[in-house]
């Protein structure tokens, strides 16, 4: 079995839900060397996440950012920790739902997704910047 890892930045985002399926391969192009494997997307960041969804319609994205902003509102009365800014808390909670990391099974040298799925970045802050990424690939 042969393992790759490398880290890589992503260019800073605005806050929202964002495919960034094509720039992750853009920077894995060993993947086309894996016939059968896996492929784990890690996000070294506490106020990003990591998520598989519709790839097609921007409108998804959209709702996306607009539920999560009704279910943790910044308005709320009750969080301590606001250190950073009212967007601070509610994008650690919101990384806690969504998660940091996903595994995406590997065929034929390509991410396995289905015909409707992207990778996104869910960037919860108003200003993150740019997100750290570590790939790692397994396979043969």
């Amino acid at each position: 079995m042969k393992v790759f890892q490398k880290e890589f930045s992503l260019k800073p985002r605005p806050r929202g839900f964002h495919i960034i399926t094509d720039e992750i391969l853009s920077h894995i192009p060993e993947l086309k060397e894996t016939a059968v494997g896996l492929c784990s997307v890690f996000i070294k960041h506490t106020s990003a996440s990591l998520s598989i969804n519709e790839n097609a319609d921007p409108s998804v994205r959209t709702d996306m950012e607009t539920h999560f902003n009704i279910m943790v509102p910044e308005d709320a009365d009750h969080y301590e920790h606001s250190f950073e800014g009212p967007d601070d808390m509610t994008s650690h909670i919101k990384t806690s739902i969504l998660g940091s990391s996903l595994n995406i099974p590997v065929t034929g040298g390509k991410l396995n997704l289905g015909t409707w799925q992207g990778i996104y970045l869910c960037e919860h802050r108003n200003h993150g910047g740019s997100r750290k990424l570590v790939v790692t690939l397994m396979g043969i």
